[in-house]
């Protein structure tokens, strides 16, 4: 048996299109997320060979485990998966063809019980064998579908898969090779997206608060540009007065949670939670502080295909006192500042360059 055991892949169903077709920096950190939560979702001691872009070999020696063992490690990992591509759907401040097609990515698994060794390469044992080719070959296959779990009938061992979940419907077919066929049984996995709960909406803004500020003007550009261009934090400081730099970004692709830091030319820093709303004719993103006091809005309207009005707002919480000292001190030197930066936006736009067609 040393030489003897499961072999076991997760493989992304959709990625060569993916990253032929889609912007090329934010479909490879969008698939390094997901191969992280495919292997953080191993809960079973499945060994890593290695990671083959779209998927990884997993592996364990010794006797074939049951298959219902096998089952719920293969629904923990595609429940996982699809839990964080709907939440990045509804959470995603991008609007970048990768970040909008990464709901359409989706998962198979393949499993095979055989006979394979392996050799260390520094802190990877790559594995050798027939059966690892074995494996690798039922990747690609004729069924239609992309979300299923495949199952060899050496790693079934003449017992049936009927009895694992009720809703499960199982075809037979083969893979043809050069060295004869590969039997095979195989279930879709689609059911199973009708069991993973939905994640409410975060809330990170000002529950009670009053408007304090509010700037406008209109700019003949679409609105997706105007987004970009005004929403990406690494270009805040080359329109927004003030603003010297926008630094510790929590996470490479922001979204709706995403935290981050803002450093003011006068040396204060102050640390901000994004949240955000999106249609085709209308995109908000509000930044609230960490305190909860104060929160603007990035508002974005679309006039016309070539034409859009953006508006800052500024809100605080409904504090009188906090409202008050911010009309006395505050409020006609902020509007201005906020007045000239819409003015210093008209100006940068024309400088920056779309990295994709979101149209």
């Amino acid at each position: 048996m040393e030489n003897r055991g499961l072999l076991f892949i997760p493989d992304i169903s959709g990625f060569t299109r993916f990253v032929t077709e889609m912007e090329i920096d934010h479909s490879r950190h969008i698939i390094q997320e997901l191969l992280e939560i495919l292997i953080n979702a191993n809960t079973t001691g499945l060994e890593i060979s290695e990671i083959e872009g779209d998927a990884i070999l997993f592996y364990k020696y010794g006797a074939p485990p049951d298959l219902k063992t096998i089952y719920d490690q293969v629904e923990k990992m595609f429940c996982e998966f699809h839990r964080n591509i709907s939440a990045y759907e509804y959470r995603r401040l991008c609007q970048c063809k990768a970040c909008r097609a990464a709901f359409n990515l989706t998962l198979k698994v393949i499993t095979h019980y055989g006979e394979f060794t392996g050799y260390n390469v520094k802190t990877f044992n790559k594995l050798i064998g027939k059966d690892v080719i074995v494996a690798h070959q039922l990747l690609k296959n004729e069924i239609p579908q992309h979300e299923y779990w495949l199952v060899t009938n050496d790693l079934l061992q003449n017992k049936s898969p009927e009895s694992i979940r009720k809703w499960m419907t199982w075809d037979h077919s083969a893979k043809r090779t050069e060295t004869g066929e590969i039997p095979f049984q195989y279930t879709q996995l689609t059911p199973l997206k009708s069991e993973i709960p939905s994640e409410p909406p975060a809330d990170l803004g000002i529950k009670q608060k009053k408007k304090m500020i509010s700037v406008s003007k209109e700019y003949n550009v679409d609105i997706n540009k105007l987004f970009y261009t005004a929403g990406h934090f690494e270009f805040r400081h080359m329109w927004l007065e003030g603003v010297k730099a926008i630094d510790e970004v929590s996470h490479y692709l922001p979204r709706v949670g995403t935290r981050h830091r803002c450093v003011l030319e006068n040396g204060q820093m102050v640390l901000y939670t994004t949240h955000f709303s999106y249609t085709p004719e209308k995109i908000v993103m509000a930044e609230t502080d960490e305190k909860k006091r104060s929160s603007t809005y990035f508002i974005f309207e679309k006039i016309n295909e070539n034409r859009t009005r953006f508006t800052l707002d500024l809100y605080l919480k409904n504090n009188p006192v906090l409202q008050l000292i911010f009309r006395l001190t505050m409020k006609k030197k902020l509007e201005s500042s906020f007045t000239r930066s819409l003015d210093n936006l008209e100006k940068f736009e024309k400088e920056v360059e779309m990295p994709v067609d979101v149209d």
